[in-house]
């Protein structure tokens, strides 16, 4: 039991550090861009199609790439950020760069789900854009939100135990090193073990926060 807990605290260790580090990054570059996907759409408080057109076709590209794919391809710009395209902080990079599209589409969705009525409210009241932006459809659509860091926070977890494929450290890395490559049957089955547990922890904490906050 001792030699177990000492591999799987420390990968677990990893993994949180991954997870948490990538999806901060990936909440505060895909808000932006969410945020510019929405009030750029035709007959929004900015309308401008052709600077939506060239956001939405640059976030699809980001996120048509399978993420073993990108996690090779993008090697060199992980060493030229980390100096290194081994071990866990070089893995955040590929996390981040896979997540910010994905994110980028939760709060577009999340903001669409406001009702135009109370954007036009707002503007006839004299709100300006960055008002009606941070007055109105951030706090308007936030348990949607809440639920979208949620589902993004899986997404990563389920991302960074594919790292692992290439050194990436945490469970994942742990779960091939010894449950595949040593035939350790024990520590993948706690490995996945912990897996189960932290999303079923992520996404109780996440249902539980949105609907604390839902004013509907």
């Amino acid at each position: 039991m001792e030699r177990l807990l000492g591999l799987l605290l420390p990968s677990l260790r990893e993994t949180f550090y991954m997870v948490t580090i990538s999806t901060l990054f990936a909440v505060f570059i895909g808000t932006p861009l969410g945020i510019v996907l929405v009030i750029t759409k035709r007959n929004h408080i900015m309308d401008h199609p052709m600077l939506n057109q060239l956001f939405s076709y640059i976030i699809n590209m980001g996120r048509s790439f399978p993420f073993i794919i990108l996690l090779i391809s993008i090697i060199p710009f992980t060493r030229i950020v980390v100096g290194t395209s081994i071990g866990t902080t070089a893995a955040i990079v590929p996390l981040t760069v896979a997540t910010i599209p994905f994110f980028a589409r939760i709060i577009e969705n999340a903001l669409l789900e406001v009702d135009k009525g109370v954007i036009e409210a707002s503007q006839a009241m004299g709100a300006t854009n960055f008002q009606i932006i941070y007055k109105v459809l951030i706090p308007e659509s936030m348990p949607a939100i809440l639920l979208g860091i949620t589902i993004t926070i899986v997404n990563v977890i389920g991302y960074s135990a594919m790292a692992g494929a290439i050194g990436g450290g945490g469970l994942g890395d742990l779960a091939i090193r010894y449950g595949y490559h040593r035939f350790d049957k024990e520590v993948m089955i706690w490995t996945v073990f912990l897996l189960i547990i932290i999303v079923q922890f992520v996404q109780i904490s996440g249902n539980y926060a949105a609907k604390k906050i839902d004013r509907r």
